[in-house]
């Protein structure tokens, strides 16, 4: 234990500093997890006993560096609830996502006592996937830290996402590693010439050729032109402050004049952040509201625009006609509360999206069918955790003149398949819209924004990101990001972006990748607890 902890260790340091926002570092992510394989492989080899819990343990202790280090700004992100609520919710991606990266390690170890190394290796891939997947589609949902997502800061060397989507970048860290690691075990264990010879070209070749071809491909690819002039507004109005210190009316009156400073006639898009509209706006009555006609007479002057804006809205039942519906002080009267993105015209009804992807613990009830019983408490707490309704999938918002436009709010931006969804329904670029503020000025929102290049990669569609206060940016369909605002900063920016309606071989598929490798991780599991039994069966014959 005491010599193969230092080796987990050096992984979770390694893959810390490989991980965005860190420039320059990416490569490290092609030996991060080579100490911890030796680690394992050493614990495998020894005649301790409890093999299976000390590989449990130590893979754990690395993971949670990792993790630890590279969201460390999450508890940033809750503490506006209160240390009671924030400091356990932390503890979701601290520990959570180590403990399933432990357990894939662990299934390794069990796999590894019924079959050979390279197999089992193979297997750890197909389980590590597993995990991943499982981690982005649960309820307890972090997929932040995500393998694929390590390159975001190097994104010309995966321009092939656009086929694959991050599970393709996942897949390719842990082929390098392994071949790293057998390399080394080899020349430990006095490796035959030619087979050594064999896993030093595959490694050169799993390194160089697809680098090679991102880069054939990003220095080739050219947008086609089919321009549209967009302006993101960067507010800069604190968090903190954004209900019930600041009047929205004032906060609507300083978007309005970010807005009109660099506008020109032709505008098509207005982007406006994250609850840009604080407050609570009835969605079946949002014509007579004086804040949404307050934002609406601000498009009088632009014939062709559209404010794609955040909002708080809610809506009424007679019944409790949603899972997510509380009952209102009024009898017999529900209420669904939404964090919405509203997309506003000149003439013509506005369109809503509700927030379907939230964030664990501050936004939604975890299992909320299993853990029902403690809706009443949230409730009588206010609504602390659990409060947003959600719509069950992605949407795209078209304005009069044809433009389809995917709207993204704020932690849906690191999901690539649900992205992919609008895209698919037809929007032509997509338009992220958050409120980084609360991260205050930590990796957090660097991290934001290098994640919604692999967007623009895997759909070829260019992003436009309007934050509270954060970074707001334009991102081209290759992931250069070609504007940017500065951190706390009240501004607004402009391009002029290529729309696009070609379907990328991802957008088409979706995630077939890590749904054909948990399947696959289920049945290894499967082999692992039956593969025992029928040893066992196989004696006693």
């Amino acid at each position: 234990m005491k010599k193969n902890l230092p080796l987990a260790i050096l992984s979770g340091l390694l893959l810390w500093i490989a991980w965005p926002p860190t420039p320059y570092t990416t490569f490290l992510l092609f030996i991060g997890f080579v100490p911890m394989l030796l680690a394992m492989e050493n614990i495998i080899q020894s005649t301790t006993p409890k093999k299976g819990r000390q590989i449990f343990n130590i893979t754990f202790i690395g993971f949670f560096i990792w993790n630890t280090g590279s969201v460390y700004w999450v508890y940033n992100a809750l503490k506006q609830v209160g240390n009671l609520v924030a400091i356990p919710i932390t503890l979701i991606p601290y520990s959570l996502g180590p403990l399933l990266m432990a357990t894939a390690c662990w299934l390794y170890y069990r796999l590894r006592l019924l079959t050979g190394r390279g197999w089992s290796l193979a297997g750890l891939v197909f389980l590590w996937i597993g995990y991943e997947y499982l981690h982005q589609s649960w309820d307890l949902n972090f997929p932040w830290m995500t393998l694929g997502n390590g390159f975001a800061v190097s994104h010309q060397w995966i321009q092939w996402y656009e086929y694959t989507g991050v599970y393709g970048g996942t897949i390719w860290v842990w082929i390098v590693n392994i071949l790293a690691f057998l390399i080394y075990v080899g020349l430990r264990e006095v490796q035959a010439k030619a087979l050594r010879l064999k896993l030093i070209s595959g490694l050169v070749l799993a390194v160089i050729l697809p680098i090679s071809f991102s880069l054939y491909t990003y220095y080739n690819y050219t947008e086609q032109p089919n321009p549209s002039n967009i302006v993101a507004v960067q507010p800069n109005i604190d968090p903190y402050e954004k209900e019930g210190t600041i009047p929205t009316a004032l906060q609507i009156d300083i978007m309005i004049h970010l807005s009109r400073d660099i506008a020109q006639p032709n505008t098509e898009f207005f982007l406006w952040p994250e609850t840009a509209i604080p407050d609570y706006m009835d969605e079946d009555r949002i014509q007579s509201n004086r804040y949404y006609k307050q934002a609406h007479y601000f498009l009088r002057n632009y014939k062709n625009g559209n404010l794609l804006t955040g909002g708080e809205t809610y809506k009424l039942y007679n019944t409790r006609a949603t899972a997510t519906a509380s009952p209102t002080e009024q009898p017999g009267v529900f209420i669904d509360n939404f964090s919405s993105a509203i997309n506003i015209e000149n003439d013509g009804k506005p369109q809503f999206y509700h927030k379907s992807r939230l964030v664990p613990g501050a936004e939604s009830l975890p299992f909320g069918n299993v853990l029902s019983f403690l809706k009443p408490v949230f409730e009588h707490l206010g609504g602390a955790t659990g409060m947003y309704g959600i719509q069950p999938d992605a949407e795209a918002f078209y304005s009069q003149s044809g433009i389809g436009v995917d709207p993204v709010i704020c932690y849906e931006s690191i999901y690539g398949a649900y992205v992919a969804r609008s895209v698919k329904k037809g929007a032509q670029f997509i338009a992220i819209i958050t409120n980084d503020g609360w991260w205050e000025n930590t990796s957090g929102k660097d991290q934001h924004l290098d994640y919604a290049k692999l967007r623009a990669i895997e759909t070829r569609r260019w992003v436009a990101q309007s934050a509270n206060t954060g970074i707001s940016a334009f991102i081209n369909q290759r992931g250069d990001v070609v504007q940017q605002t500065k951190w706390w900063t009240k501004t607004a920016i402009k391009q002029d972006i290529n729309l696009n309606s070609d379907i990328t071989f991802y957008v088409h598929h979706g995630d077939y990748i890590p749904m054909a490798g948990s399947a696959i991780a289920v049945l290894l599991i499967l082999f692992i607890g039956v593969g025992p039994l029928l040893r066992k069966r196989k004696v006693a014959a």
